[in-house]
């Protein structure tokens, strides 16, 4: 399979630091927990919690809608839920891409169901013209296409996640 470069280590870099700052600004004196979305968002979260400037607490949730397929089955399972208590406390969701925006409506209905104080949405690609369900994350890295991309945490069939820029996957 070919690939093209849409998005550079660079522009990462750099986007990523911006919504460090932004993120630091909006949340600074609350408690925040980043809850990571497995797998794909593992890359992205490290990163931003690099680049918010106070302490952050971890957690990680993990979700199905793919598989091993390059468009959403619409069928959302929850494979791994977050451990820490996030009653009263400010949720920072991060998450790789929004595409149809089933999955991110599924977690943060069910963060919202955990009690926290707010939920807000970090993601690191979102594809608008690809929605089934509206939904708008808060903090934003790169509007895209509705393409199938890989790399910076994003696989296909599990593959590809290592790739330190974002590529569009041709067949």
């Amino acid at each position: 399979m070919a690939q093209t470069t849409l998005i550079s280590k660079s522009q990462i870099e750099q986007r990523v630091a911006e919504m460090g700052r932004q993120i630091t600004a909006d949340f600074n004196g609350s408690e925040l927990i980043a809850c990571c979305v497995l797998k794909g968002a593992m890359f992205f979260c490290g990163d931003l919690m690099r680049a918010i400037g106070f302490d952050v607490a971890l957690d990680f949730i993990q979700v199905s809608s793919y598989g091993n397929e390059k468009y959403s089955s619409g069928v959302v399972t929850i494979l791994k839920e977050p451990q820490l208590d996030m009653h009263g406390k400010a949720v920072l969701i991060v998450e790789d891409i929004i595409d149809s925006g089933l999955s991110m409506r599924e977690v943060f209905r069910y963060m919202e169901s955990r009690g926290p104080s707010v939920v807000k949405t970090a993601t690191f690609l979102d594809k608008p013209k690809a929605r089934k369900v509206p939904f708008e994350a808060d903090y934003v890295g790169f509007s895209i296409e509705p393409q199938f991309v890989i790399g910076y945490g994003l696989d296909y069939a599990e593959k590809y996640r290592n790739v330190p820029e974002i590529q569009v996957l041709s067949d």
